[in-house]
């Protein structure tokens, strides 16, 4: 019967631009700087999680209303349940995008989640009611399983050539295996792995490429199986946890090397400048509080240097004697300028001017929440960049729990969104009052001109009081693409 509705929707003439859409013809943009100057974002859809609280319901899909101008402003408008519980959503991708812009024959109206601990794949249709999105199709784990051989499924993104590809974790018993899922654009059949067979990098997390330069490029964050559950300090120095930047070939698909970012460092986000003739990139490191530099050399060859070291402090009454910052998300603007990211573990949002990649400034910080607030259960005794703790995060009368986590920032680059969930055992091992309280949505204006960062005391969405109960809120998506989704090439 899904299948029979969609092709039925397929089937209706197509619809003028309607809130939230691109009008550009084809999907996206033709540069980085045309993107800019697109539209305002109206509409972001959030992926919002009920996997492993009591409820014992699906996670979902929520469009939530971001235009000013609109009565229902800062409000969740529509709600698509998934049909099964306990997948763990995290990430998401398009269909396509902006390497296909001008293509009539394109549509950015398929938006793709795998689901982290079920494995499953979930289609859903933005095109026929970009504010209301439905069911499109359901790719079960066991097709995955017995196609790919791998699990854990984590980031999405669009190839060019029309296919979507997904990196994976490991394997079905937990065991650390970096390759990539392959699911076709126009069919929406799976059709294999990325990685040729036996090929795939001991362990996995996200990726990036750039065709020009004929790259794709991965990180490691861990071995599932000893964090699936949560973090133990009796996994480091174990080879239980990433350490790797791995480089391949973007024409044959193989792995040609590898750079050590150091033991434990995990390395996490990969994100390359947007100017697809630029050879430099950036990658967090969630465990050791880093960001390396990736770049390609005069004489052709690539390489990483460490360019931010954000300090661990000197705490008690944590989980350890040391706090690292924890960076999990990184955004960049479209003009290549500034760089994004989050400290989940600290509790604030970095700005850095990445003008010279070797050398980022930072420009601007501001905290919302995190675990070393005053009068909390930590007290920081040595910190080598703040004099004191930061104040409780409060935004209209709501004391915001968790730190923050993923990271959208709007196609001009003056609205920053953060949502504060990372994943449901860390969730609640470091912050259990976030998975009691639910999650919010924030907006942080940016300084576009000198650099800085300011909480918009007018913007929140509060996903405390959903109707199935307190939601966590992770990756954020525009209809029309933005500033994580787009590869130009």
């Amino acid at each position: 019967m899904l299948k029979q509705r969609t092709r039925d929707a397929e089937k209706k003439p197509p619809k003028t631009p309607g809130k939230g859409e691109c009008c550009y013809p084809g999907p996206g943009y033709p540069t980085p700087l045309d993107a800019m100057r697109g539209p305002r974002e109206r509409l972001i859809y959030v992926t919002c999680v009920l996997t492993g609280t009591e409820t014992q319901m699906p996670d979902y899909l929520a469009t939530v209303d971001v235009d000013p101008e609109s009565p229902t402003f800062c409000q969740v408008i529509h709600r698509l349940q998934m049909p099964c519980i306990n997948d763990e959503l995290i990430y998401t991708g398009w269909n396509t995008g902006s390497s296909c812009f001008g293509d009539s024959t394109k549509k950015r109206n398929r938006l793709v989640l795998p689901s982290f601990q079920s494995s499953r794949i979930y289609i859903v249709d933005t095109g026929t009611d970009p504010q209301a999105p439905c069911m499109f199709k359901v790719i079960e784990p066991q097709e995955v399983f017995c196609k790919t051989n791998m699990a854990l499924l984590h980031s999405p993104q669009f190839l060019p050539a029309g296919d979507v590809v997904i990196s994976a974790l490991g394997d079905l018993y937990g065991n650390g295996k970096g390759g990539f899922v392959v699911v076709d654009a126009e069919t929406w059949d799976l059709k294999g792995t990325w990685n040729p067979p036996g090929d795939a990098a001991p362990q996995g997390c996200d990726f990036s490429y750039k065709p020009r330069h004929n790259i794709l490029v991965s990180t490691e964050s861990g071995v599932p199986k000893f964090f699936v559950n949560g973090f133990n300090l009796e996994d480091l120095k174990k080879g239980r946890y990433g350490r790797r930047l791995n480089l391949w070939d973007w024409t044959t698909h193989c792995l040609v090397q590898s750079f050590d970012l150091g033991e434990d460092s995990s390395p996490f986000q990969i994100r390359f400048l947007h100017n697809p003739d630029a050879p430099h990139g950036f990658v967090s490191c969630a465990l050791d509080g880093a960001l390396h530099h990736i770049f390609r050399k005069e004489d052709g060859c690539w390489a990483t240097e460490k360019v931010v070291q954000i300090p661990n402090k000197l705490v008690s009454g944590w989980h350890e004697p040391e706090m690292t910052a924890f960076i999990t998300c990184m955004v960049i603007s479209l003009d290549d300028r500034f760089l994004y990211l989050s400290n989940w573990f600290h509790g604030d949002v970095r700005q850095y001017d990445i003008t010279d990649p070797h050398c980022p400034q930072l420009k601007g910080q501001v905290f919302v929440g995190g675990s070393i607030f005053k009068g909390g259960a930590v007290t920081v005794i040595k910190d080598e960049e703040l004099d004191c703790q930061p104040d409780p995060f409060m935004l209209q009368g709501r004391r915001v729990y968790g730190g923050p986590q993923m990271l959208q920032l709007s196609l001009d680059g003056k609205r920053l969104y953060v949502t504060n969930s990372f994943y449901t055992p860390w969730d609640k091992q470091y912050y259990p009052q976030l998975v009691r309280e639910g999650s919010v949505m924030l907006q942080i204006d940016v300084d576009t001109e000198n650099g800085g960062l300011c909480v918009n005391p007018d913007f929140l969405v509060d996903f405390g009081n959903e109707p199935w109960g307190p939601a966590r809120a992770r990756e954020m998506r525009y209809p029309g693409g933005d500033s994580t989704s787009d590869i130009w090439v």
